[in-house]
């Protein structure tokens, strides 16, 4: 017999709550479904506070083996399929602390690779180009916001979309004065990605600690960006559209560094 049977346990309903952002920012947590991303967590040291899991849904129980120190729940199909995010859910669901850290926390190498991604709030789009940075090895990856708040790394949708990475790539997210100042401050070269650009993607030394900036495909980055940056770079295009989505641009410019670094 499954440990919760009934949606109307204080524990569904509170794991229900933890899908608005308030709620989440209030615990100081987010929520992990699935268990690739739940693996890959676990494999960047994440502890989970808490694990609930359908044994009707789950093929591999053994991954509780590697949570000794969570509260563990069993629960029934119907609830599970009333706290999942997924329309075909796997079985397993963890609470833990939300990632994200300050600026300063950051620990970037001697010649850090850093994206950057300004505006960027879809889920998807996040969750895509922290999968790429994480293929790419980068040092971190900061959103910057042209306004006050921040993207919320903490979204289960970004946690969904970015398979686990989320917890293997350091995030920070700060407004944008403020991530300029910082990348000034470290000595990061920095180089905006704009159909403006003056210099070709291949003609640019990418090499050294350098931060890549994307922003969105509607409006590209705020001229505080353009102003400031060490140079603009385009992306070199054939066809008729001049901008790509932010998560394509932000792959291409990221493997451009790695092949330039070896």
């Amino acid at each position: 017999m499954p440990d919760l049977t009934s949606t109307a346990n204080p524990r569904v309903k509170n794991l229900v709550r933890l899908r608005t952002r308030r709620h989440r920012d209030a615990a100081g947590v987010t929520v992990i479904e699935g268990h690739d991303e739940l693996a890959l967590a676990l494999d960047a040291g994440v502890v989970p506070d808490e694990v609930y899991w359908a044994p009707d849904l789950v093929r591999s129980p053994e991954l509780l083996d590697r949570m000794p120190g969570a509260r563990r729940f069993s629960v029934s199909r119907d609830v599970f399929a009333r706290i999942a995010y997924r329309e075909s859910p796997d079985g397993w669901l963890a609470v833990a602390a939300a990632p994200g850290v300050g600026l300063d926390d950051l620990d970037l190498g001697p010649d850090p690779l850093v994206l950057v991604a300004e505006g960027v709030e879809k889920p998807g789009n996040v969750g895509a180009m922290l999968r790429t940075a994480e293929a790419c090895g980068v040092d971190a990856v900061v959103i910057a916001t042209p306004e006050r708040g921040g993207t919320d790394f903490a979204n289960p949708n970004v946690v969904r979309a970015s398979k686990g990475t989320v917890f293997a790539v350091p995030v920070a997210s700060a407004a944008t004065p403020e991530v300029l100042d910082w990348l000034a401050r470290r000595g990061i070269r920095t180089f905006v990605t704009t159909p403006a650009g003056t210099t070709g993607l291949a003609g640019t030394d990418l090499t050294g600690p350098t931060a890549l900036v994307i922003g969105t495909e509607a409006t590209g980055v705020t001229d505080a960006w353009l102003e400031r940056a060490d140079a603009t770079v385009v992306i070199p295009m054939r066809g008729r559209v001049n901008s790509l989505n932010a998560s394509i641009a932000a792959a291409v410019v990221l493997y451009e560094a790695v092949r330039q670094r070896g």
